[in-house]
């Protein structure tokens, strides 16, 4: 499988792209997916001046292998918010998305849902609504090869 190795002058250099891209929807809450959101929620968080920042676990792929099951845990509260911004490093399949969607949509349904992702997939079952970089192959993201 073809990777692309993804660092961090690069991901600076998309998340203020992002970030420009998100500022008009004026979000109450940033929610990072666990764990590829979390490194870009952090940055955009700060870029926004934001202290509203949540996050929940998914699991639906192992590495580079993708379960058949979808696993959303440790959801915070956010009946409090008219517009949150799920935030995640990549839309692949979109199916885990969908999910996410689907669960949160069930549980705040007075809620508005955006998605911010710095990578899509164009054959995702759902696309974004703020992203920077269609992805063609595996992605290699710093925070997950630059480690000891």
């Amino acid at each position: 499988m073809e990777k692309y190795y993804y660092g961090y002058d690069e991901f600076k250099k998309d998340t203020q792209t992002l970030v420009d891209k998100c500022r008009g929807y004026e979000p109450d809450v940033l929610l990072a997916v666990a764990r590829g959101g979390l490194t870009l929620a952090h940055l955009m968080a700060q870029a926004l001046d934001m202290r509203n920042l949540y996050s929940l676990n998914s699991i639906h792929y192992e590495g580079e292998l993708k379960l058949d099951t979808f696993n959303i845990f440790n959801i915070p509260d956010m009946s409090h918010a008219k517009r949150v911004l799920i935030i995640d490093d990549i839309v692949d399949s979109g199916e885990t998305m969908e999910e996410i969607l689907k669960v949160l949509g069930k549980k705040f349904p007075g809620v508005e849902f955006k998605l911010a992702t710095l990578f899509y997939k164009e054959t995702a079952v759902l696309q974004p609504d703020y992203s920077v970089r269609e992805a063609n192959e595996w992605i290699d993201f710093f925070w997950e090869v630059d480690v000891i």
